[in-house]
């Protein structure tokens, strides 16, 4: 009862202060019928279609060791699934349906079953010929592979023989129309030491790290460990059931680009992960399933299903690396702890972690947090944070990485300003320094550092720095200028200037190039780290509130909207002069405007500021003033926001005053 009476309170006082934001601003009333609805309520989605992924499922226990699930809990969840107008497919039905050959049926959902518990031939199997379900079962080939009665190693936990299947049974289920038979690798399900700190992460999807040598894995020995391993399994698969494999199952739903390709070459059509949300049949690397584990109940269960097509409220730390930094391993050590710890406390769902170091905060990038061929590393620190916030917090960690600022060999082009009253022509540092887009060996060493990344750092998705921005009077480099030339532009920035069509014409020649280089960085990552990394760029707020100010940016908001997951507006009223009396109404103006954009709020995180940089001693903004702003954003309709910066150590902002407004924990319906 205590702990009900302090739920009300907390709420109460949530009303009380949305209360006095409302009387701030006035927000009109949408009727429901007016307001956006649920997913569910809508037609599904063509072209779409469920997969659900169970492992092991067990008469009396539910051992969640090996993620069981009741078979009376099973049987109930088909039922369900059929008197719901759930309709079963196969993996020849999506294969089909991605060839043109046939269109899947709505509510189209496949069974997936993971390990190769005998379970699936006790148990499984049966319900599959009653309900006439087909399945995907996908047995790890080492343990399906041990000697009779010899204990199995699964991930360190003995476990007897007999829970694993053997090979005359995946023999005599492959004989069955609804059985496929796929790939969980031979031996690969299993951790290995990933980085300098120990940390264990899934084997198919990272390189080794020799503590013996303080070495990574190289191409070659990488390339050579997993081909090893897929070919293996596939020859393995292949004679025991007459068919070549086709579909490739994650261990962990841990995907790697690199291991993608290997898998590819060796006849696998479509990858699983245990990523949220429908799969489609165009994206068949990337094939999300619902994790069923914990034996739910079935009010549970259907919950699960039917909220499968909501995108869930993204909340948002930024965090600098450089604050979690230190010399000295032991205040190091703690920092780490602080760090998750507050992530943990604020019950979040992202974290955008620096993988740069800026130390002198200048935005000039001289060294970076993981291993790479062009920087100093001043530390190999943010895979072993983004794997701690990862594993241990459940949050979605993003590489924040900038486009141009790195302070790379001196040849290398940098962006140029054109003095329009000297005619000079002269390096820009405003906001940065940063390398020239247009030159050749600038955009391969850009590529190099981000392949890097993606080789030595496991994370969910990049972040764009603003420092991808080019003025009206940039870049006059002389790669640029042969750049405009060679498009059809005057080879100076004062003739471009000249006639205000050209002018324009220009200016949109340059948003677009900034585009195409990050969805060139885009593309490197994913061809390494997989096609589940996610993109989010940072875009100022002058050209989302005018238009025309794109040509002092090179920023345009339909182009972020249309090319990234996310597009992350820095919605910080006092860094663009605001007074704080009127922020608010900036805000209201500014969410507004990204309203009114084709699935604006849909595709926005919104970014508030929690440091006033104008102040001498950047003083911090007060949790109540960050709290009233996240308020004021969510009874806008804004579901999806952060704030930049977080310092885990002084506690700013301060934790129990934000978390209320903040946490989609404690108010997941805040909307």
């Amino acid at each position: 009862m205590l702990k009900k009476i302090h739920q009300i309170g907390m709420f109460t006082g949530l009303l009380m202060v949305m209360a006095s934001v409302a009387r701030a601003e006035t927000i009109p009333f949408t009727p429901p019928a007016a307001r956006p609805q649920l997913a569910a309520n809508s037609p599904w989605p063509k072209d779409k279609f469920l997969v659900l992924a169970y492992h092991d499922v067990e008469d009396i226990a539910a051992d969640q060791r090996y993620l069981s699930v009741r078979t009376s809990a099973l049987n109930d969840q088909m039922a369900w699934l059929k008197q719901n107008g759930y309709n079963p497919i196969s993996v020849q039905d999506i294969l089909d349906a991605n060839q043109g050959r046939k269109t899947l049926p709505s509510k189209a959902v496949l069974l997936s079953f993971d390990d190769g518990y005998s379970s699936f031939y006790y148990r499984v199997w049966p319900l599959l010929e009653a309900y006439r379900f087909p399945a995907l079962w996908a047995p790890v080939g080492k343990w399906v592979d041990g000697p009779a009665k010899q204990p199995i190693d699964f991930g360190g936990l003995i476990t007897p023989r007999e829970k694993f299947a053997t090979w005359e049974m995946v023999h005599e289920v492959s004989r069955s129309s609804l059985v496929e038979i796929g790939s969980h690798t031979w031996g690969s399900h299993l951790g290995i030491v990933a980085n300098p700190q120990g940390s264990k992460e899934p084997a198919v999807a990272n390189r080794s790290y020799d503590p013996r040598t303080g070495k990574y894995e190289t191409d070659e020995q990488f390339n050579q460990r997993i081909d090893a391993d897929v070919q293996k399994i596939t020859q393995k698969l292949a004679q025991v059931t007459g068919n070549h494999p086709r579909a490739w199952v994650w261990p962990y739903g841990a995907a790697n680009g690199t291991t993608l390709s290997i898998a590819k070459k060796h006849g696998y059509k479509m990858a699983f992960s245990l990523d949220e949300g429908l799969a489609d049949i165009h994206q068949l690397d990337n094939i999300p399933r619902i994790l069923i584990s914990g034996n739910p109940s079935l009010q549970d269960f259907s919950s699960t299903i039917a909220s499968v097509q909501e995108k869930s409220p993204v909340r948002v730390m930024h965090v600098d690396l450089d604050y979690v930094y230190d010399h000295d391993p032991a205040q190091q050590s703690r920092n780490i702890d602080k760090l998750i710890q507050r992530v943990f406390d604020m019950k979040i769902t992202h974290v955008f972690l620096q993988a740069f170091a800026d130390p002198d905060g200048d935005g000039t990038v001289k060294s970076l947090y993981f291993p790479n061929r062009h920087l100093p590393v001043r530390a190999d620190l943010f895979n072993y944070i983004a794997w701690q916030l990862q594993s241990r917090v459940s949050v979605k960690v993003f590489a924040w990485m900038p486009v141009l600022a790195f302070d790379l060999d001196p040849s290398l082009s940098r962006v140029a300003s054109w003095n329009p009253k000297s005619n000079d022509i002269s390096p820009s540092n405003q906001p940065y320094i940063r390398l020239s887009p247009w030159d050749p060996k600038v955009r391969g060493a850009l590529n190099d550092i981000y392949a890097d990344l993606a080789k030595y750092s496991n994370f969910k998705g990049i972040l764009f720095h603003d420092d991808a921005t080019l003025s009206d009077y940039e870049d006059a480099s002389p790669a640029a200028l042969s750049a405009y030339q060679k498009a059809g532009f005057p080879g100076s920035i004062a003739g471009i200037r000249e006639n205000p069509l050209v002018f324009k014409r220009w200016t949109r020649f340059k948003s677009k190039a900034l585009v195409d280089l990050t969805q060139q960085l885009t593309h490197t990552l994913r061809d390494i780290r997989g096609p589940q990394v996610k993109t989010a760029r940072n875009i100022f707020a002058m050209p989302i509130l005018k238009p025309e100010s794109e040509a002092w940016y090179a920023q345009n908001m339909d182009d972020f909207l249309a090319s990234y997951d996310w597009t992350v507006p820095m919605a910080m009223p006092l860094m663009e002069n605001i007074p704080l009396d009127q922020s608010s109404s900036w805000l209201v103006r500014l969410i507004k405007t990204i309203a009114g954009k084709n699935n604006g709020l849909n595709k926005t995180i919104i970014e508030l500021q929690a440091k006033d940089w104008r102040a001498k001693e950047q003083q911090a903004i007060s949790g109540e003033q960050l709290a009233d702003w996240m308020t004021l954003l969510q009874i806008n309709g804004v579901k999806s926001f952060g704030y930049y910066p977080d310092d885990f150590i002084t506690d700013q902002p301060k934790l129990s005053a934000v978390k209320p407004a903040f946490s989609t924990y404690w108010y997941p319906q805040n909307d």
